[in-house]
């Protein structure tokens, strides 16, 4: 089996690539909302370690963006209770994809977290500035704050894009993306 890393900054597109190669995606951000609507044991433990903003079950992504927003610390105290549970669920995805030829890992903090494989094949989402910020503000939950921490627990786009062997230049035009993607698979499966 050969896992695919996407990486990229907050916006680039990283999932809408990682959906268009037509392979399994683990989608992290979609496994976290999944933990807090369905996962009381991570409503305990968050209300545990940040009482003041969690309350309610099912979690409330308001609530977390609240935390996050009111103290420095409340990030790092849900990525110690979040990350693992995110871990255990992609351990179960490549096992249930084993036979697959190729999986793909959505996963924002997928080098911070060292969560990568040595052979994984990783993918550089790039991304006008511009075109990144117009589609964080179409967003429904967009907040120039929370992006910015988020970001500050990034490791630099640089360092990411140096790490990676392919580089998508999304223009988010599904005509050019494929192309980019028939391209690099030729490359990977040869």
């Amino acid at each position: 089996m050969i896992r695919i890393g996407i990486l990229g900054d907050i916006g680039s597109g990283k999932s809408f690539v990682a959906n268009s190669f037509g392979y399994p995606v683990f989608n992290a951000d979609e496994e976290v909302s999944k933990l807090y609507q369905k996962e009381k044991k991570i409503f305990f433990k968050l209300r545990k370690e940040i009482p003041d903003h969690i309350s309610t079950f099912p979690i409330k992504k308001k609530e977390i963006s609240k935390a996050i927003l009111s103290n420095n610390s409340n990030l790092k105290k849900i990525i110690k209770i979040v990350h693992p549970e995110i871990q255990k669920k992609m351990k179960i995805f490549i096992k249930k994809n084993i036979n697959k030829k190729i999986v793909i890992l959505d996963i924002p903090l997928l080098l911070e977290n060292r969560i990568n494989d040595k052979k994984d094949i990783l993918i550089f989402v790039q991304s006008k500035k511009l075109e990144i910020l117009k589609r964080l503000k179409r967003r429904e939950n967009f907040n120039e704050k929370l992006i910015k921490k988020f970001k500050n627990i990034q490791l630099p786009l640089d360092y990411k894009k140096n790490q990676s062997h392919f580089i998508i230049k999304n223009d988010f035009s599904k005509k050019s993306l494929k192309k980019s993607i028939k391209l690099i698979l030729m490359k990977i499966l040869k």
